[in-house]
């Protein structure tokens, strides 16, 4: 009788220490994707969205004609501000009268320091400019155009304004489209980044006022 108390007590001790089994639960991996299958990055981040906006997505269409038309004036930004800082800029003079030339806009240093020595008559025009490109050739109230009304595309108008891809031909297959489509976009997202970077970087005294200092004076 003892001795089938102590194996019984053997037993259940072994029990404590046997693994435990549990149910394997397999879930189908989550295939995340925007409203217009564009955007995504390839690497690590996916479907990056800690905002929550892509649950808006009556405002979506907006939202990508914006985030595509401001990496668009940031690429050129970016490739203006590095031109201008390798001393590159316009001849001749900004006025009528010659008192203010194109190279005495970067005086002071490039940035706001820049934008400040710009006459009011030329602040003007860039807002004019600005207002027609957002009214006019490319209004903000048209989010998809072009021949293949596409994202971030406009219709424009024929021997004034190019509409689509103007310096190309239309790229009809999807793969090779999808592609174009999401390589602008990247490349917007990080322009943006860039610019707002070399804005900063020209308020720092240290960086005697320059956008790409270690690089232009090293």
């Amino acid at each position: 009788m003892f001795r089938a108390a102590v194996l019984a007590l053997a037993l259940v001790g072994a029990s404590a220490f046997a693994p435990v089994t549990k149910p394997v639960v397999r879930t189908a991996p989550i295939s995340a994707t925007s409203p217009d299958g564009l955007g995504i990055d390839p690497g690590p981040l996916g479907l990056f969205d800690p905002l929550g906006m892509l649950d808006d997505t009556e405002g979506f269409a907006r939202r990508r004609a914006v985030e595509i038309k401001h990496g668009r004036i940031a690429m050129v930004a970016f490739v203006g501000m590095a031109v201008q800082e390798l001393g590159i800029t316009f001849p001749g003079s900004m006025t009528l009268d010659g008192s203010v030339q194109f190279s005495d806009i970067l005086k002071d240093g490039m940035g706001f320091a820049a934008l400040s020595n710009i006459p009011t008559l030329g602040l003007a025009q860039i807002l004019l400019f600005g207002g027609i490109a957002e009214l006019i050739a490319a209004p903000a109230s048209q989010y998809t155009g072009g021949p293949q009304n596409l994202p971030g595309g406009y219709d424009g108008s024929e021997g004034t304004i190019p509409g689509g891809y103007p310096f190309t031909t239309q790229i009809t297959d999807p793969v090779a489209r999808t592609r174009a489509l999401n390589v602008e976009i990247q490349n917007g997202r990080g322009a943006m980044l860039g610019v707002t970077g070399a804005m900063m970087h020209s308020m720092l005294d240290s960086c005697d006022h320059h956008f790409f200092y270690p690089i232009t004076h090293n």
